[in-house]
């Protein structure tokens, strides 16, 4: 299924504006989360843009100037271009690559990344076929990368209530079936039926993901999101084979 329209025009002109501002240094561009997947709402569209070298002082500026007119020309999704840039070297490693724009920021969540687009959940609009570039990740590569997506849902409770709703999900289905080449909306799905007595919570969040929800799910997952948050940590603790406070 391709995606509708208005992301393809988007994603054409993030490439083209790509290819003028790097030129040769330019090696691929990768799109990949939910804009990678069949269905499901697009909050953002995620990437990768890999490049031969660090970028000069005008390559940045031309990437901003990029940047600031696709959030212009595409509202809103043009805005929430959310990824990293980083060299092709750090692309071929197993070690989280760092974002050549912004110092001190990692792609922590880079295992994870490597198995989706591996898997084929990924949208090429630059470069080789990324199996060329993206080396396998392992088992505990998956895990600690889970475990850093659980850390962040902990510290996020209040403030994105259903993305921790649909992420608490998708980590418990990753954990118990080692299958973490899903997304957040077919996580939930499997979840719905899997812990039937969440489903009222869960479908709150989805409404909330369209965009559809009323002033009653909003409280009700204010209210019920810590709760899910403590049984999803017990399923994956047993998961895991962890004693019963660890995790």
């Amino acid at each position: 299924m391709q995606p509708p329209k208005d992301i393809q025009d988007l994603c054409r002109a993030f490439a083209d504006g790509l290819g003028a501002a790097l030129g040769s240094n330019l090696y691929g561009v990768y799109l990949y989360g939910a804009v990678a997947f069949d269905a499901g709402p697009t909050g953002d569209i995620d990437f990768h843009v890999i490049l031969n070298e660090p970028p000069g002082d005008e390559e940045r500026a031309a990437i901003e100037r990029l940047h600031a007119r696709l959030a212009r020309d595409f509202p809103p999704l043009g805005g929430e271009l959310d990824g990293y840039y980083i060299l092709l070297d750090d692309a071929r490693q197993q070690a989280p690559p760092g974002h050549l724009l912004l110092p001190h920021v990692i792609d922590n969540s880079w295992a994870l990344h490597r198995a989706h687009i591996r898997a084929g959940r990924c949208i090429v609009l630059h470069g080789p076929d990324p199996l060329q570039v993206y080396p396998p990740a392992s088992w505990p590569e998956l895990e600690d990368a889970l475990q850093g997506e659980l850390n962040y849902v902990q510290e996020h409770l209040d403030a994105y209530p259903a993305y921790c709703i649909l992420n608490l999900c998708r980590l418990v289905y990753s954990f118990e079936t080692r299958d973490v080449v899903t997304s957040k909306a077919a996580a939930a799905a499997w979840a719905v039926d899997a812990v039937s007595q969440w489903q009222p919570l869960i479908e709150a969040a989805q409404r909330a993901y369209a965009h559809q929800s009323t002033a009653q799910d909003e409280a009700l997952m204010r209210s019920k999101v810590p709760h899910l948050f403590q049984f999803a940590c017990q399923r994956i603790r047993v998961a895991r084979g962890l004693p019963h406070h660890t995790l």
